[in-house]
Formats: structure tokens, C-alpha cells, sequence
């Protein structure tokens, strides 16, 4: 028979083990939990972050092909304005010349610009502190209209090149652009295309984003479609006025195709300042602030409806699935 006292310590060591095993059992299903957590967050922010894309995709397409055709005239008139050299005639016909090949274009284009937005904007907006968020509409803005640039200008280089009548429709278009000037001629004007793109998105949408936030403190509530499409139509107006000589230069460059009447940017500049006057660069000024006016009213008030619609739906699915379930 073993002494007691080593009895003793048996009982006591075997009590020790047992307590360190349920303590390392403890760590190890508290160590699995967390990262089992964190694997779900991650992905759960993964799928977020495709919804949004996917979302705003969906409202940027459909909010484009509604602007592009119910202002087309307007732009047609407007770059017939800046096309036109030494005060040359603007014919009003065909006003509606190369829409079908622009929308094939305005679609992909407007998808690509709003599904990078969104969801760019919403990294930001968690990444930046609150008083930086116009920093972060400001970079979204320029991040889409970057990468939607890839798309738009060739639409944009075809669609000038029909409205002043060089092209009769868009796949003819493409076939002498390519053949004449190469791949590259669909891209003319890339550089000022950008110049003035860019800074557009980026102050548009900043104007936009930061009118409606003043708005909604104001209003202490979410903003109803006609408000949005005002705040649109002011953003889109302001922007458009203060890009104008941008526009021209851009237009210029887009459609003076094997011509080459300008070498880039500058000299385009220069040779209308000198050829016809600095009142030049405001052409079009006119129809280009109201196209974008009524443009931003529509495209914002559209977007904002479609991103409503997408969000309610999804609610709906949720509820359903949770009713399922119960």
C-alpha cells in the first residue's frame, strides 16, 4: 500500500494536468473562434465590397443611357460649336447622328465609372477621418473617370467624329479611324481628354457628395429624388462652366483627325488664342452648361433611385431568408 502522502500528491498532480489541459483545450477553441471570426469578416468585407461594385454598376449604366439619350441634341450642337472654325455655320440636322454607337459605349463606360466610385469611396471613407471626406469623394471621382477613360474616349473620339459629319455610323467610324490612324486614332486627344475628365469627375462628384451631406444635417433626414436632382443639376453646372475651355480643346484635338492641325495640348492653345481669340475657349459654353446641368439632374436623380431600388431589394431577399429560416 502506497504512504499517504504520496497518494496525496498523485491526486494533486493529476487534478494540476487535468486543469492544464482544460486550459490549453480553452485557448486552443478561443485561438480557432477567432480565427474562424476573422476569415468571415474578411470575407463578408470581400462580398461587401463586390455588392457595392456590382451595385453601382448597375445604377451608373442605367443612369447613363438615360442622360445620353435624352440630351444627345445638346451635346451634338454643342460640339458642332467647337468644332467650327473662324465663326463656320452649325448645321441643325442629324442631331441624333451616331446615338446607337454611343450608347454601346456610354454603358460599359458609365458601369465602369460609378461600380469603381462606390466602392472606392467607401474604403476611403472608413480609411479617412470624417473632416477628410471631401479628400475622398475627390480621389473616388478621379479613380473612376480614370479607369472609365479606357472606354470613353474611343466612344467619345467616334461619337464627335459623326456629330460634325465626317462618319455616317459607328462601324464605318472604327474602320477608317483604324485604318488611317491606327489603333492609336481612337484614342486622339487621350491627354486632353483627361485633362479634362479628371478634374470634371473628381469636383463634380465632390461638389455633389458634399452638398448633399450639408443638406441632410440641415434637413435631418434622407433626401427625396426631385432634391437630389437639384443638388445634381448644380454640381453638373458649375463643373461643366469651369471645364468649358478644357471641352474645346479636347474636341478640337478628338476630331481633327489625319489633319493635324495641333500637335497636343499646348498648341492647340496657343493657335487658338492667337487664330481666333481667347472668347474661343468659353464655345459652347451655353449648351454645355445646360446639357450638364439637366445631365446631372437626371444622372444623379436616376443613380440615386436605381441604388435605392438595389438596397430595398436586398433588404427584401434578407427578410425573406430569415423567415425561411425560422
Amino acid at each position: 500500500m502506497a504512504p499517504p502522502v504520496l497518494a496525496m500528491e498523485n491526486k494533486e498532480s493529476l487534478h494540476n494536468r487535468s486543469d492544464s489541459l482544460r486550459t490549453l483545450n480553452g485557448s486552443i477553441h478561443n485561438e480557432l473562434q477567432m480565427r474562424v471570426s476573422s476569415v468571415t469578416v474578411g470575407t463578408q468585407n470581400h462580398f461587401d465590397l463586390l455588392r457595392t461594385l456590382y451595385e453601382g454598376a448597375v445604377a451608373g449604366a442605367t443612369a447613363g443611357v438615360v442622360v445620353e439619350t435624352v440630351l444627345y441634341p445638346i451635346d451634338t450642337i454643342k460640339t458642332r460649336l467647337q468644332a467650327a472654325r473662324f465663326g463656320g455655320k452649325i448645321l441643325l440636322k442629324g442631331l441624333y447622328s451616331g446615338l446607337a454607337g454611343n450608347l454601346a459605349g456610354v454603358l460599359p463606360a458609365s458601369a465602369i465609372f460609378v461600380g469603381v466610385y462606390e466602392p472606392v469611396k467607401k474604403k476611403l471613407l472608413e480609411i479617412l477621418p470624417d473632416n477628410y471626406n471631401a479628400i475622398a469623394h475627390l480621389l473616388a471621382g478621379t479613380a473612376g473617370g480614370a479607369t472609365a477613360s479606357l472606354v470613353r474616349v474611343p466612344t467619345e473620339v467616334v461619337k464627335q467624329r459623326m456629330q460634325t459629319g465626317q462618319f455616317a455610323n459607328a462601324p464605318d467610324a472604327v474602320r477608317c479611324i483604324v485604318a488611317k490612324e491606327g489603333a492609336r486614332g481612337l484614342y486622339a486627344g487621350y491627354g486632353s481628354f483627361l485633362l479634362r475628365d479628371l478634374p470634371f469627375d473628381a469636383i463634380q462628384f465632390c461638389i455633389y457628395e458634399q452638398l448633399r451631406i450639408g443638406y441632410k444635417l440641415v434637413a435631418k433626414r434622407d433626401l427625396y429624388d426631385p432634391e437630389n436632382a437639384l443638388i445634381g443639376a448644380f454640381a453638373g453646372a458649375v463643373t461643366g462652366a469651369i471645364t468649358t475651355p478644357l471641352d474645346v480643346i479636347k474636341t478640337r484635338l478628338m476630331v481633327q483627325g489625319t489633319s493635324k492641325q495641333y500637335k497636343g495640348v499646348f498648341d492647340c492653345v496657343q493657335k487658338i488664342v492667337r487664330e481666333e481669340g481667347a472668347s474661343t475657349l468659353t464655345k459652347g459654353i451655353g449648351p454645355r452648361v445646360l446639357w450638364i446641368g439637366i445631365g446631372g439632374s437626371i444622372f444623379f436623380g436616376v443613380l440615386e433611385r436605381t441604388k435605392k431600388i438595389l438596397l430595398d431589394r436586398r433588404h427584401e431577399n434578407k427578410s425573406s431568408e430569415i423567415s425561411k429560416t425560422q
